[in-house]
């Protein structure tokens, strides 16, 4: 592929592609599992994939609302025309009440003295953080006493909390269920909606589902782990090839000559970096790699900020050639894949934090 996307111009150096279907199948795929209601979370642009994009797609499997971190991120789903609930997930500052109110964004609360001044406001949903063990944020769930008065109102719509664990069968997610839920029985009202779940534990057992569920890498294709169903893969990353060269044996390869050439080979030269979001790790960890032109190439020497460099060996690569660093390699472009688990290993991180650290010069492209 060296002129279009599927009929669309592509762009010159680097970019992303998003599978939207994906992201609908796998939002299905918890919501069968858990059977509930789903409230997505699409954070951090959707986790790096596109808030706006990933928020009109998901209107397709009719979720309650959408979680979000910060008012700005709220205010743009609202911008874009997104009228279901949205709930800021940072915890709730009087100092941005006005703003909530304005965009109509449901704050989480975790304080008797907010809970006071938002209420104050008039006719406010706001929903309780409960932290059972997090230690993040919200109240303590042995100090639920402490907003139990001020809580007593008809705009608590939910109470909810975060496990630490998900992932993990310690017993830690049942500890903190327990404690969620005795927090729950000493206040005098139970609200319309309790969740707790992400996506790790809405996809191990209905008895974490409650009202809502919050599934977030989940959706964009990261998976949990073992015994999990696994997501329909969401996003691709290409590159273009920007240069090729011709290196001796002996010769080295970008910055403090980490790599050296142990026979004499070529190197393409990929129009991508971590500026845009390719840790330094990936070339440095000695087993990223890229597919290009029907084979896998291994990542040599240290990704740069503006460019990454593979070695190609005697296969023929020409400039504008595209190569694949996570996702199926292009039609036409030999076979293989790239999973965000292996992309996520090489470069040391969470999958979640691979997918949020895609820069935004990285045009997305939307299927």
């Amino acid at each position: 592929m060296n002129g279009s996307i599927r009929g669309r111009q592509a762009p010159p150096r680097a970019w992303v592609e998003v599978d939207l279907a994906a992201v609908v199948e796998n939002a299905r795929t918890v919501a069968r599992v858990a059977g509930t209601r789903l409230l997505p979370v699409v954070k951090a642009n959707a986790y790096g994939v596109g808030a706006v994009a990933v928020s009109k797609a998901l209107e397709r499997v009719d979720p309650w609302g959408y979680g979000v971190a910060t008012v700005d991120e709220g205010a743009e789903l609202r911008a874009a025309g997104i009228t279901r609930p949205v709930v800021v997930f940072m915890p709730g500052q009087p100092g941005l009440f006005d703003e909530l109110d304005r965009f109509r964004l449901t704050p989480v609360l975790g304080d008797a003295r907010a809970i006071t001044e938002w209420t104050a406001r008039g006719e406010r949903a706001f929903h309780l953080e409960i932290d059972t063990g997090m230690g993040r944020s919200g109240v303590r769930w042995d100090e639920i006493d402490a907003v139990r008065d001020a809580a007593d109102t008809p705009y608590l719509e939910g109470c909810y909390t975060q496990f630490h664990s998900a992932d993990r069968r310690d017993g830690s997610v049942e500890e903190q269920l327990a404690r969620f839920d005795r927090a729950v029985g000493r206040l005098k009202r139970r609200p319309a909606l309790l969740h707790v779940a992400n996506s790790a534990a809405a996809l191990t057992d209905r008895r974490f589902a409650f009202d809502l569920v919050r599934p977030g890498v989940f959706l964009y294709g990261g998976s949990p782990g073992e015994g999990f169903p696994e997501p329909r893969a969401v996003v691709s990353i290409r590159a273009r090839v920007l240069a090729v060269r011709r290196v001796a044996a002996g010769e080295s390869v970008s910055y403090n000559a980490l790599w050296r050439a142990d026979r004499a080979t070529t190197v393409a030269t990929l129009g991508i970096g971590y500026a845009d979001g390719l840790r330094r790790a990936v070339g440095l960890s000695g087993r990223g790699a890229a597919l290009l032109g029907g084979q896998r190439c291994p990542i040599v020497g240290a990704v740069t900020m503006d460019l990454t460099m593979v070695e190609t060996g005697d296969h023929p690569v020409q400039v504008g050639d595209v190569a694949t660093l996570l996702g199926e390699a292009e039609r036409g472009g030999g076979g293989g894949r790239i999973t965000l688990d292996e992309l996520a290993a090489w470069s040391g991180e969470l999958q979640r934090a691979v997918l949020t650290s895609l820069g935004p010069r990285l045009p997305r492209i939307y299927d």
